[in-house]
């Protein structure tokens, strides 16, 4: 892999955005790989966490533009060049969507600047962690365009919609101290070993509990965000039914009595039905 670097171990898969030269902007090439390691990830069952961390004094500014004065040039001089740039985006938006639709939570460890589709990429994620000098920018506006790849929309699911359209409409940066006011990150830090501490801690915590209860969980957050509490409910009901364990339970019981670690089976692995023979 050319962008980044994954790695497993004690069940937490931790992917490190490894071009800090080019201040960890995001290509075709990013795209591709990105999307192929979201996938495999999704289907295996050694990772039981994904912590998404960087290199260098950025994060991540954001989309290469220079990709669409190039091979991906848009086209606006027609209406079928227009239409396809909705398939276009569809594409690249399914990706971030995969972190969200991902079996197991994404936590993303977050230092100086996340720009543009960085933030694209955080938003989609289950909790954020910063460091002091962290800022976040819808900087899509600054450039003459919508941001359009899932900031818009899942934004105002974690802070105050005002904030959101001040933001998206000035392109001004939102700093960590002021992310962590709102709920955008759980904590700042004042380094970043600090921060990918703590990351790892919580990613090892989450590793620790029954797979199928924290998928079970993350189903049920994210059904619930989007959905009446009646509705939600209801669905809270058939998912328990659906994953319940007595004998995870009891592990789970035993193992706190016994102040030892609890054993819980993986997930199963997925296969596509386009793998079958």
């Amino acid at each position: 892999m050319q962008c980044f670097t994954l790695t497993t171990e004690n069940h937490i898969a931790h992917l490190i955005l490894n071009q800090p030269e080019a201040l960890n902007t995001l290509h075709p090439t990013f795209w591709r790989e990105l999307d192929e390691v979201l996938t495999a990830l999704h289907k295996q069952v050694d990772a039981r966490v994904l912590l998404i961390s960087s290199t260098g004094k950025h994060f991540s500014a954001g989309m290469a533009l220079e990709t669409f004065a190039g091979a991906v040039a848009l086209d606006d001089q027609s209406a079928e060049g227009r239409a396809a740039i909705f398939d276009l985006l569809t594409d690249m938006q399914a990706t971030f969507t995969k972190l969200e639709t991902l079996r197991i939570p994404v936590l993303a460890a977050i230092q100086g600047g996340c720009i543009g589709g960085a933030v694209d990429m955080v938003s989609a994620c289950c909790i954020r962690y910063a460091t002091a000098n962290a800022f976040f920018c819808i900087q899509e506006i600054n450039i003459g365009m919508v941001a359009d790849v899932g900031t818009l929309q899942r934004l105002p699911k974690l802070i105050p919609l005002a904030l959101v359209k001040e933001l998206a409409y000035t392109g001004r940066r939102l700093s960590a101290s002021k992310a962590l006011a709102c709920g955008l990150v759980n904590e700042v830090f004042d380094t970043p070993q600090a921060m990918l501490a703590a990351a790892l801690q919580c990613a090892s915590e989450i590793a620790a509990k029954p797979p199928v209860a924290i998928w079970g969980t993350k189903q049920a957050l994210h059904y619930a965000r989007d959905h009446s509490v009646d509705d939600a409910l209801k669905q809270m009901g058939w998912l328990q039914a659906a994953i319940w364990s007595n004998k995870q339970v009891l592990e789970a019981v035993m193992a706190m009595k016994s102040k030892r670690p609890a054993e819980f089976a993986p997930l199963s692995p997925l296969r596509s039905f386009r793998d079958l023979a």
